[in-house]
């Protein structure tokens, strides 16, 4: 059974596309909630309590990368952002504050379908996959539980969004080995890794920011050149 209710909030200030918007997914069998400025959003959040979040970058008065940074540490669903600029920095930017997708506007609604069915797809599959189970490491100092889905360092509790949850998941699953960057972005994103996408290393910056571990010498999360990553036994 899918833990999710289906439920998206659009979040710009663009009320014809939210409507073009809107009335799409409404008609593939999700509840839409929509606002146009980010004032109202954390009320919107527990009131409406949606899987995923569709964010403009470019809002008036509170700009998306600032919502996206305020919401992330509690908002547990995913984030995708939505930007009319191509400057890569933007992304990268937007990835560095937790978002967990991003797409350039404009946008086919259909396309927007696909990356919020992969969101869901990729939280729904790795639940499932943990099903009960707790996992050690870094010397039994930190705690990861999946029926849960928490994680403590030395027995401190470490607030994670859920698509960095996700990533140490699947880190710690392979615990004392190299785990692929090529495959945990296709874990993570649904898509095949074309060698150049940085999601995944912004990603696990977070999780080391998070974690206590020196992002110079980390010991937790390791860095393994041109190869991928090795979450300590």
């Amino acid at each position: 059974m899918s833990p999710f209710n289906n439920k998206i909030l659009l979040v710009d200030d663009d009320i014809e596309l939210t409507q073009l918007i809107g009335q799409y997914l409404q008609s593939n069998g999700y509840t839409i909630e929509s606002i146009h400025q980010g004032e109202t959003i954390t009320a919107t959040i527990q009131n409406f309590q949606p899987d995923v979040i569709i964010l403009d970058l470019m809002l008036p008065g509170i700009d998306g990368l600032s919502i996206c940074k305020k919401i992330r540490d509690s908002f547990q669903g995913a984030i995708i952002m939505l930007t009319a600029l191509g400057d890569d920095i933007d992304e990268v930017t937007g990835l560095e504050v937790g978002a967990d997708d991003y797409l350039a506007k404009p946008i086919k609604p259909r396309v927007l379908l696909a990356h919020i069915r992969a969101q869901m797809r990729r939280q729904n599959n790795i639940q499932q996959n943990a099903s009960s189970a707790s996992i050690n490491c870094y010397g039994k100092k930190i705690k990861l539980d999946a029926s849960n889905r928490t994680v403590t360092n030395e027995a401190i509790d470490v607030l994670l969004s859920s698509a960095e949850f996700d990533l140490l998941w699947l880190l710690a699953l392979n615990v004392g080995t190299i785990t692929k960057r090529e495959y945990l972005h296709e874990q993570i994103f649904r898509l095949p890794y074309d060698g150049i996408d940085r999601s995944i290393d912004l990603r696990i910056s977070r999780l080391r920011k998070k974690l206590s571990d020196d992002p110079k010498e980390p010991q937790i999360i390791k860095t393994v050149r041109n190869v991928g990553y090795l979450l300590a036994l």
